[in-house]
């Protein structure tokens, strides 16, 4: 054997790849491999020239017994014994060769497709990721790069030298004895036909393995996350119950498979046999008649196992091969999404500050680029209509309304995390869309209403908002919020693990860490995402005061959740339905008794009966 058995994955129908597909798919992959082409065709030099070995054995066999043991030339005979040891030398080191070259080359590809992978998600828009799944995402990097991890480490080289080796041992075979490989052939294709089929039910049968090992460890998870309710109730026998069901499931899917090996490579053994049986037969009726040497059949049963090995291992690698196959035609089709909101060609940067213009906004979700699997979201109903707006530098406005009537859609177009569906957002008279993405973000900064952070430190999570800044530039953003004291209490001060997602810090801090990542950027225009609603009583009033100083000199806009904010605003615009209703300050939408009104009464009502 040249290699160890490869076990069959299963495969889904969207595992599998019709010929225009595979053709597709290779063409682009042909084009990536661009940086990578010269080590693969030295490699694959390297795989041919161990092949010619592999092959170049038997030969040596068949000439030393002719010319050795028949002819009984002893010279030759340690010609053919020397040579053959040399062949077989050569062999190992460039199978060696071939398989650390095959495996660097591969990883290192597999490493630029991760990066080109996430550096391209990473830019694709807010829309893209609010309609696609995280897990499926993931996926893009996990399972389907490890599924070409897998095709790369062991099953690249074995899929191609089986080839090579199928073919190259017909070819010699024909060469030596055109009568006695066609009597050889006729039992190639039992073989052919039985790995077919075993190929076919492998695949069944591994699937049902994969479907009940979910279903036995959902019910495991299940059962010990759900444990007290389980014990509260004495229902323990009724899970071990259940368990057990699930996991007999699993037994006998296990037992399919082996039943499947149990058919197939038994059968495969006997066709040796009678392989073998076939050669030595006709072979001695043909050295008999003197049509063929004694060495000759020897070399025959030797490239007997050259014939049938990669016909099972072929069968076998298959599914690793469609596998790897479906897993690049994914990744092809996430790096094919477009971005809905990119960087123009002679994009200009935004001016420093300016006035911030909304004019005849009109949104709706959904249309844009084609997801992943090339399907294009229908465009859902109207959120925004017409709306238009102004917000002056150095001015706070407070978008209020009830829920869902759009007010956070707005802030998003004023960001660009969208672009408009008609109409136009500007500052400073660029229109965003002509704006080059970095001085966007360098302008314009999002304060979310839950601060996220990221696994490492305080400082880093702070540096996010603006890559490269110095420690004294973060001190200094964080004595500007006046909030160095808190900072220092923690237990490391600004080096202080939050770990992952910030879990080490209470949501004030973290929504504190935020605020002062939004100070370092040193935004023009803020917009922030009501960031005191999700705060406990004891926090709640640093991260107010914390905001009061990152908003002087700024323009802000702020989405008001809770209308105390927007009552300390210098004007407030009402959003209802998609559209502007009322824009004005607190004293004058009081006076109107219309929609803020009535929002301000509801609102204060609500807060006395709590209080």
């Amino acid at each position: 054997m040249r290699g160890g058995w490869v076990e069959p994955g299963p495969l889904d129908d969207e595992d599998k790849l019709n010929r225009d597909q595979a053709r597709s798919v290779l063409r682009r992959l042909w084009t990536l491999l661009g940086p990578y082409r010269s080590a693969v065709y030295v490699a694959s030099l390297v795989l041919v020239a161990q092949t010619a070995c592999l092959l170049a054995g038997p030969w040596l066999v068949r000439y030393g017994v002719d010319a050795g043991l028949i002819d009984k030339n002893a010279s030759a005979l340690n010609r053919a014994s020397i040579a053959y040891l040399i062949v077989a030398l050569i062999g190992l080191v460039l199978g060696r060769i071939v398989i650390w070259m095959v495996s660097k080359t591969g990883e290192q590809f597999l490493r630029y497709l991760r990066a080109r992978v996430f550096k391209h998600l990473i830019g694709l828009s807010m829309g893209f990721f609010e309609r696609e799944k995280t897990g499926r995402l993931v996926a893009r990097m996990t399972s389907d790069i490890d599924a070409l991890q897998e095709l790369i480490s062991q099953g690249l080289v074995m899929f191609v030298q089986n080839i090579l080796i199928f073919f190259g041992a017909i070819v010699v075979i024909f060469w030596m004895s055109w009568q006695l490989a066609l009597a050889v052939l006729v039992i190639v294709p039992p073989v052919v036909f039985a790995s077919r089929w075993f190929r076919r039910e492998s695949n069944r049968a591994y699937l049902e393995v994969r479907e009940s090992i979910g279903t036995n460890m959902a019910t495991l998870q299940e059962g010990l996350e759900g444990v007290r309710v389980v014990q509260a109730f004495g229902r323990e026998g009724g899970w071990t119950r259940r368990f057990r069901d699930t996991n007999e499931a699993q037994f006998e899917a296990n037992l399919e498979t082996v039943r499947i090996s149990a058919r197939y490579f038994p059968l495969v053994e006997f066709t040796g046999v009678v392989g073998i049986a076939v050669i030595v037969g006709a072979g001695g009726v043909m050295v008999n008649e003197a049509i063929i040497s004694v060495g000759t059949v020897l070399a025959f049963v030797l490239y007997l196992n050259n014939i049938f090995e990669p016909i099972q291992q072929l069968s076998q690698l298959y599914n690793t091969v469609q596998s790897s196959g479906a897993a690049l035609q994914k990744i092809f089709g996430l790096l094919d999404t477009e971005a809905a909101v990119g960087e123009k060609p002679g994009a200009v940067d935004l001016p420093a500050e300016g006035v911030l213009k909304i004019g005849a906004v009109s949104f709706a979700y959904g249309g844009g680029p084609p997801d992943t699997d090339g399907v294009v979201a229908p465009e859902g109903p109207i959120v925004l209509s017409g709306v238009s707006l102004e917000v002056l530098p150095g001015e706070r406005l407070a978008l209020v309304g009830p829920t869902g009537a759009g007010k956070s859609t707005l802030a998003k177009l004023m960001v660009r995390f969208y672009d408009p569906r008609e109409g136009h957002v500007t500052f400073g008279g660029v229109d965003l869309r002509d704006a080059t993405l970095a001085s966007l973000r360098e302008r314009i900064v999002v304060v979310p209403q839950e601060g996220f952070l990221f696994a490492g430190t305080v400082r880093e999570n702070v540096r996010v908002g603006r890559v490269g800044a110095t420690n004294a530039e973060i001190d200094a953003a964080i004595a500007a919020l006046g909030l160095a004291q808190i900072f220092e209490s923690f237990p490391d001060g600004l080096d202080t693990e939050v770990r992952e997602r910030g879990s080490r810090l209470s949501a004030g801090e973290k929504q504190l860490v935020s605020l002062a990542r939004a100070a370092l950027a040193d935004p023009a225009l803020l917009v922030l995402d009501e960031a005191t609603s999700n705060l406990d009583p004891g926090t709640e009033r640093q991260v107010e005061l914390a905001l009061e100083r990152l908003s002087e000199g700024r323009t802000v806009v702020v989405v008001a959740h809770r209308l105390s904010t927007a009552e300390r605003c210098d004007r407030i615009a009402v959003v209802d339905g998609g559209r502007l209703v009322e824009i004005g300050t607190h004293d004058e939408l009081i006076e109107r008794r219309e929609r803020y009104s009535r929002l301000f009464a509801a609102w204060d009502a609500g807060q006395e009966r709590t209080a």
